[in-house]
C-alpha cells in the first residue's frame, strides 16, 4: 500500500477533496488525522474511515491559532506515535472584491489562515518529523496563483505566497529529509464547484451542463478533474514514490496550466 504505516495529518478537511483524500489515505494504509474547525464533520469522516477498517483521529482545530496547530501535532503523536506527512489544505478565500474597494484587513485575515496557518502547522510537526527521520509536506495551491481572476485577490495572493514558501522550506528542511511540495489545483469537480455552477447557471440562464462543457473545452484532457482523483495525486507526493521530489509544483489540473 502506498502509505502503509505512515501517519498523515490533513488540515481544512471539508466535503470535497479533503474528505475523499483522507478516506483514500486510510485505504492506502495510513493513520489519518483530520483537522478542521467543524468538529461534527471531521468526526463523521473519521467514523467512515474506521467503519471501513482504517485508523483515524478527528481534531477540532483552527490553524490560524498556533496553540491549535501544536495540539493537532501532539494528539497525532499521542495516538499513532509519529507524524510522517502533512497536507495543508486549510484556507480562507476572503471576500471577492475589486482591489480598489477591498478591505486589506480581509486580505490579512486570509493570510493568517492560508499562509501562516500552513506555516504554523509545519512548525508544529517538525519535531515529530525530525524524530521519524524525515517526512513529506504538501501545500495545496491553485491555478489562480498563476492565472489571477479579477476580484479574487484575497485568495490568489495568499495562495501565491504559500507557493513561494514551499520552495523556501524545501531548501531549508531538506537537511532533515523533509520534503515540501506544492499541488496546483485548477477546476475540480465536486460539491463546491457543482454548487457554484448551479448558482451561476441560474443567474445567467444557462445550464450546469453547458457551463461544464465550456470549462472542459479549455482543459486538454477534456474534463473537469474529479476531487477524489486530485486527492490521489496529492497522496502520491506524500509517498516514497516521490522520495526524490522536493520544492516542486505538481499540476493536478488536467493540463489546464497549458492554457496560460
Amino acid at each position: 500500500m502506498l502509505l502503509n504505516g505512515k501517519t498523515i495529518i490533513v488540515t481544512g478537511v471539508g466535503p470535497g477533496m479533503g474528505s475523499k483524500l483522507c478516506q483514500q489515505a486510510a485505504r492506502e494504509g495510513a493513520n489519518v488525522v483530520l483537522a478542521a474547525r467543524s468538529t461534527a464533520f471531521v468526526e463523521e469522516v473519521a467514523a467512515l474511515i474506521e467503519a471501513d477498517g482504517g485508523r483515524a483521529l478527528a481534531v477540532a482545530a483552527d490553524v490560524g491559532k498556533k496553540a491549535d496547530c501544536e495540539q493537532v501535532a501532539e494528539r497525532a503523536v499521542a495516538a499513532f506515535g509519529a507524524v510522517h506527512g502533512l497536507v495543508n489544505s486549510a484556507y480562507r478565500p476572503g471576500n471577492f472584491t475589486a482591489f480598489d474597494e477591498a478591505d486589506l484587513d480581509d486580505w490579512r485575515a486570509s493570510m493568517d489562515v492560508t499562509l501562516f496557518g500552513a506555516l504554523q502547522m509545519i512548525q508544529a510537526v517538525l519535531p515529530a518529523m525530525k524524530a521519524a527521520g524525515g517526512g513529506a509536506i504538501v501545500n495545496v495551491s491553485t491555478m489562480e496563483a498563476r492565472k489571477p481572476i479579477a476580484g479574487h485577490g484575497s485568495y490568489t495572493v495568499t495562495k501565491a505566497a504559500l507557493h513561494a514558501s514551499t520552495r523556501q522550506l524545501a531548501l531549508e528542511l531538506g537537511r532533515y529529509n523533509i520534503r515540501v511540495n506544492n499541488a496546483v489545483i485548477g477546476w475540480m469537480w465536486g460539491a463546491t464547484v457543482e454548487g457554484y455552477m448551479s448558482a451561476m447557471a441560474g443567474q445567467s440562464g444557462t445550464s450546469v451542463e453547458q457551463m461544464v462543457a465550456q470549462v472542459a473545452a479549455g482543459i486538454p484532457l477534456g474534463r473537469i478533474p474529479a476531487d477524489g482523483d486530485c486527492g490521489k495525486a496529492v497522496l502520491m507526493l506524500l509517498s516514497d514514490y516521490c522520495s526524490e521530489v522536493t520544492g516542486a509544483a505538481l499540476d493536478i489540473n488536467g493540463g489546464e496550466y497549458l492554457s496560460l
